[in-house]
């Protein structure tokens, strides 16, 4: 609320025409303080609720009010002047003036937002300072749109599809600056935005428009976490927070189209029945009642990034590798799937430049590269694999018929499929024949699925011994992909993924026994890949939902344990902006191997012998501080709701009263800094909690927590 205790923005019944069209019926909005989203799709009323409000369209009955005083009759400069900012739809900068003419010419005396101020939220600004607004990017134009609108110092900011265009890098930024301004108090805004993420992560509340008037003004975090709700509240299929991909060009003409699928999809309508401007709210169960399935033809598409449909259990094997060089063996495997009846491609990722033959050319691929085939063929061989790698990963990524991938090859050949293989989701089969298969293959393998098989004699010809494992890699993926064309999933129920360690064992049980009824619960070993595993499936589509309860791969990441995460740690929940809970779970330890393996520098802390091979380390109050500063910025990146729980009474079932990891000091510093770090919002939140991870009142909390966002799936979704 504003200072005399009225909304400083309230909008009641308004209507506005342009000529005989409808364009606003009825629109009642109400923002008290702080920041208020409003989304929809193109053409519900947005802008034109903007401009109404801006007095730059008339309106025809109804009343807008701002901070008490009513807005009807007055001139837009009036409007401005009373202290409302805009920063409209397409920028609306000069051309002839610099980024520095633009922010003095507005800039008042005595106001807490500044050119200087502008500057520092916006470096890029001040590194452009004597350039014209012509002469700016995108991005740049509309950080300069909006700090003008700032230099006004308002009580109020209208924005206008603020993050429209922009590079996500941007986007991030500009969302950033809105949950400052929203913790602030200083300015409230309203903000018109099509990204579904961002509207999400810098309100508490979002309001949906459709047909010209506000539907429903609802919890941003429920609207977040529920891609469900949004396609049948929005009536879109894709929004605008979701991955794309970096390229949309077909792929080679030169691999036969898989043939076209008959999918169902469940078609929702906003308003099932024709609105009028008397017509009241829909309830999310009508319109779920509403919904239809229709049953159409599907050819899939090459430049369709993530979209893992039912033809790629029909699709392709492709068989990759560098024919110049290893052409026989490829070759060989390639004709024992033919045997087989399996559809068959090969992919030729040599860098020579000799003709190859291969159902996919090394000069398809290469043009798959950032810098197109320039960037791989080079002329120096480094670079050209480098480069060749790099396009071979952005060339499988934007497939969507594999059945499965195989390759085989010495070092330098499974260093070049690697990436692309691990760029596959979970489930589609991938063999690597290598000669390296025998030693440490993480680097290769990571969180993927892969198959490594020693090639126990070097991959050059086809002797007794290449024969033998060739034949076998060839006819198991043969199998595998024969095996995935018939086979459907057995377990209908949603399937979330869920963090831990011996020492939060007791917790994951209980909350798995509440929520295995109605979810297929997959237990993740936090051993470094196990929290790369989970995110893994997550961007791959197979989890609808994670409880990551036992973080503490963070911990060996910090203090050089063997079972470290590293930076990505997080970016998957990040990606996914679906709802996040997650824990401090085993914060207090670092693993180390024997006893006798633990580094000098170590020797005179406190150590606990969990087996033979396994050295556990108390962590310190400064280890828990840079964990905790770690964690709680990929928590202020997450769009969608977070709920993080601290556990007072211990982070494991060593870190009890009593127990020997209990060290009270160490927690607190491991709370106070995620505190601290923390931009808290009705959306993210810390929740401390009086009582130990393991115990029953913890794991009650955290499952209520869960179905507070996750709907039963034998159930209907909430209403708003």
């Amino acid at each position: 609320m504003s200072r005399g205790g009225a909304p400083i923005l309230e909008v009641r019944d308004l209507n506005v025409f342009y000529g005989q069209s409808h364009a606003l019926q009825g629109v009642n909005l109400t923002l008290g303080s702080g920041v208020l989203s409003v989304v929809g799709r193109n053409g519900m009323g947005k802008t034109t609720l903007c401009k109404a409000i801006m007095g730059l369209e008339p309106t025809r009955s109804g009343s807008i009010s701002f901070d008490g005083q009513n807005l009807a009759g007055r001139s837009s400069a009036e409007i401005a002047r009373m202290g409302i900012g805009y920063v409209p739809q397409g920028r609306r900068l000069w051309k002839s003036l610099t980024v520095d003419e633009h922010l003095k010419l507005v800039a008042t005396r005595g106001g807490a937002w500044t050119p200087e101020r502008i500057y520092s939220v916006f470096p890029r600004l001040g590194e452009r300072k004597s350039n014209g607004g012509a002469q700016l990017s995108g991005g740049e134009q509309q950080m300069l749109a909006i700090g003008r609108a700032l230099l006004l110092n308002p009580k109020l900011l209208v924005m206008d599809e603020p993050t429209e265009g922009l590079a996500p890098v941007i986007v991030n930024q500009v969302a950033e600056m809105l949950v400052r301004l929203g913790q602030e108090r200083d300015i409230d805004v309203l903000v018109i935005e099509q990204n579904i993420g961002v509207a999400c992560s810098v309100a508490e509340q979002v309001a949906i428009m459709v047909n010209g008037k506000v539907n429903r003004v609802m919890d941003a975090g429920l609207l977040a976490g529920d891609r469900d709700l949004q396609q049948a509240l929005l009536g879109v299929g894709r929004h605008a927070h979701d991955e794309t991909p970096d390229d949309a060009e077909a792929a080679s003409a030169e691999t036969e189209a898989a043939p076209s699928e008959q999918r169902q999809t469940r078609l929702y309508l906003a308003n099932p029945k024709l609105p009028t401007r008397w017509s009241g709210d829909v309830p999310v169960r009508v319109i779920a009642q509403s919904a239809r399935t229709v049953t159409a033809a599907e050819t899939p598409s090459a430049a369709v990034m993530g979209s893992w449909s039912e033809t790629a259990r029909h699709g392709v094997v492709y068989v990759c590798g560098t024919l110049d060089t290893k052409g026989d063996e490829l070759r060989f495997m390639r004709d024992i799937l033919k045997e087989q009846g399996v559809r068959t491609a090969l992919v030729d990722l040599s860098t020579s430049g000799k003709p190859s033959g291969a159902e996919v050319s090394p000069s398809a691929v290469a043009g798959l590269h950032p810098r197109g085939a320039a960037g791989v063929f080079t002329g120096d061989r480094g670079t050209a694999v480098a480069g060749m790698t790099l396009a071979f990963e952005r060339w499988i990524g934007q497939r969507n018929d594999v059945a499965g991938v195989i390759a085989a090859g010495g070092s330098g050949g499974t260093a070049l499929v690697a990436p692309a293989f691990r760029a596959l989701p979970v489930g589609i089969p991938k063999i690597i024949v290598s000669t390296v298969a025998s030693g440490n293959v993480a680097q290769y393998v990571g969180p993927s699925d892969i198959m490594m098989m020693h090639s126990v004699a070097d991959v050059q010809g086809i002797n007794s011994i290449t024969r033998e494992v060739l034949g076998n890699a060839a006819n198991a993926i043969a199998g595998m992909a024969s095996a995935r064309q018939g086979a459907r999933p057995e377990d209908d129920r949603p399937a979330i993924g869920l963090t831990m360690f011996g020492v939060t064992t007791p917790c994951v049980q209980q909350v798995m026994a509440e929520l295995e009824n109605d979810y297929d619960c997959l237990v993740f070993h936090a051993t470094g890949t196990g929290g790369r595993a989970m995110e893994k499936l997550l961007s791959s589509g197979k989890l609808n939902a994670v409880l990551d309860l036992t973080t503490t791969e963070i911990c060996d990441m910090v203090a050089g344990g063997v079972f470290a995460a590293d930076e990505t740690r997080f970016d998957a929940m990040i990606a996914d902006a679906r709802p996040y809970i997650g824990s401090c779970g085993a914060l207090d330890m670092v693993n180390f191997n024997a006893p006798d393996t633990v580094p000098d520098r170590y020797k005179g802390r406190l150590l606990y012998e969990h087996n033979p091979q396994i050295t556990l380390m108390r962590t310190t109050p400064d280890e828990n501080a840079e964990m905790g500063r770690f964690i709680g910025e990929k928590l202020n990146q997450m769009n969608g709701v977070v709920r993080f729980f601290l556990p007072e009474g211990g982070v494991s079932a060593l870190d009890a009263e009593g127990m020997p990891f209990w060290d009270p000091a160490a927690n607190a510093a491991l709370f106070k800094t995620l505190e601290e770090t923390v931009r808290a919002t009705a959306n993210r939140q810390l929740v401390r909690v009086p009582h130990n991870i393991n115990d029953p009142e913890f794991s009650e909390l955290v499952v209520k927590t869960f179905r507070s966002f996750h709907a039963r799936p034998s159930q209907p979704q909430r209403s708003a």
